[in-house]
């Protein structure tokens, strides 16, 4: 296990970049209360892109009070999904993906851990981008310069931004957190207030039901986009908690702190959308910058502003959690470097898409619910491996493969192969023609649910299953591996005796 320098540094210098990498924080830095966890949390999801979200639900199909149910639901699911996961972090002061060695192994958290990183990556190039497109848009209705120069000087300082921010850390990113909340909330409660007129409750009651299997893939939709989305990060903010923290005010505050922005923003999203069908086409490609184009022209930068930093709070928050992952799969280098590799990478993916790719929103969905079926699997099984335990972590063995979590636990690695298997055959690509190297799921739809083909194959069914079977699976076959655990006992190869942890 790393040791951290941190006590050895002044005040100021911890707190302008955090040393901490994955090694266990010191008790001395433990100072976080749970409702500290509100702001980075809120901050990063209250975004008027949560507005475009609109589009994507009514997408399915379904009505406006249909749209109303799933979104409430299904936002609101998933974020107390990354709340109960948070609980880990104040259990064992270590981030997310090095917590779940506990349940995998100390080398076998690698598996869940390359999905892990592969989706965070997803996420922060693809917040990068919008960013991007957002002031490419703007400047175009400003009568500014929109061109390739206008969008190299974005990338330049929208990706200087995030990797900056990131490279500083914890204290640094809590603090900008807790500013940008009031500055992107005050501007998207004006975006509602302009754009409020438009709304047209004739034309939302006109629209028609759909069926089941819509609602159905309406919500995984949500799930997977919002907490599912953040879920694999989300203990990496709560290892700052206090031990005596309790753990429902840390599902408290990370679930409300995640859900109030986006619930109210996808519900206007749905009410906007809904009086103004026109506007879908734009948000395909280019979701905030298409909601600019319904403004006063005074107000399309304060717009910008908000809309470039709401995406940036997000970024950050991925690309500090991303390098954070790849040091749990063995890069041996310090934390920020960790940041910096990640930030050009996303750099590098904003470039190609940006300049490059003829559709970007397509390829991404496909991309989001095909990672999005191994990380619920992960999800369902750190869950229940959380529910299981009632002692905090050992955090010298989850360093150790000789210590009681081992170096393989293929019981869970078995379950999240068996959990993708069979999401992957229950959902489809539905991008095909943008994303046809994804065709190749959906291979299970044929038993008894109408095939590719059929009304099903859009909801997604895959990533509910995957969850379930990630949760019920350890909860039944984890339970006497974790209480093994809680007493010490170490593991050791067959016909061997047991031992005891030191």
């Amino acid at each position: 296990m790393n040791e951290s320098t941190t006590t050895r540094l002044t005040e100021g210098e911890r707190r302008l970049v955090e040393v901490n990498g994955i090694d266990i924080i010191d008790e001395a830095e433990r100072t976080a209360k749970p409702v500290d966890l509100f702001w980075p949390w809120f901050a990063a999801n209250v975004s008027v892109f949560g507005i475009s979200w609109g589009s994507f639900v009514l997408g399915f199909g379904i009505s406006f009070w249909q749209a109303v149910l799933v979104t409430v639901v299904g936002v609101v699911l998933s974020f107390l999904f990354c709340g109960v996961i948070a609980i880990a972090g104040k259990r064992g002061s270590a981030p997310t993906m090095v917590l779940s060695r506990a349940a995998f192994g100390v080398n076998g958290q690698k598996v869940p851990g390359v999905f892990s990183w592969l989706i965070s990556m997803g996420w922060e190039t693809f917040l990068a981008i919008m960013a991007v497109l957002a002031t490419a848009t703007v400047f175009q209705q400003l009568g500014w310069a929109s061109g390739t120069t206008t969008k190299v000087l974005a990338i330049v300082v929208i990706a200087g931004l995030i990797i900056l921010a990131s490279i500083a850390g914890y204290h640094t990113i809590m603090r900008l957190q807790s500013v940008l909340t009031w500055v992107t909330g005050a501007v998207t409660i004006a975006y509602i207030a302009m754009t409020w007129d438009q709304i047209d409750l004739a034309a939302i009651r006109a629209i028609e039901p759909g069926p089941v299997s819509a609602v159905i893939g309406a919500l995984v939709m949500l799930m997977t986009g919002f907490g599912l989305g953040w879920i694999n990060i989300a203990a990496d903010w709560s290892r700052y908690q206090r031990r005596d923290a309790p753990g429902s005010a840390i599902v408290f505050w990370n679930t409300v702190g995640g859900a109030l922005a986006p619930v109210l923003l996808v519900l206007y999203g749905l009410l906007l959308v809904g009086s103004r069908p026109d506007l879908e086409e734009g948000i395909v490609n280019d979701p905030i910058g298409t909601l600019a184009t319904i403004l006063p022209t005074w107000f399309l930068l304060p717009f910008l502003l908000a809309a470039v930093l709401a995406l940036v709070s997000g970024a950050v928050l991925g690309i500090y959690s991303s390098g954070l992952t790849l040091l749990s799969l063995g890069v041996n280098v310090p934390r920020p470097a960790a940041a910096g590799i990640d930030g050009t990478i996303m750099t590098l993916g904003a470039v190609w898409v940006v300049f490059f790719a003829q559709s970007f929103l397509g390829p991404f969905q496909s991309f989001l619910i095909t990672l999005g079926v191994p990380i619920a699997v992960w999800a369902g099984i750190l869950m229940a491996d959380i529910a299981l335990r009632r002692r905090d972590y050992d955090e010298r063995a989850l360093f150790d493969s000789r210590g009681r979590y081992g170096s393989w636990n293929w019981t869970p690695i078995t379950l999240m192969i068996v959990g993708s298997v069979v999401g992957w055959g229950l959902v489809i690509n539905q991008f095909a023609d943008e994303a046809a190297w994804n065709n190749w799921q959906g291979y299970l739809l044929g038993l008894g649910l109408g095939g590719r083909d059929g009304t099903w194959a859009w909801a997604n069914l895959g990533v509910l299953a995957a969850l379930a079977i990630g949760f019920v699976g350890w909860l039944v076959l984890g339970r006497a591996a974790v209480r093994r655990q809680e007493e010490g006992i170490v593991p050791t190869p067959a016909g061997e005796p047991d031992r005891v942890a030191p």
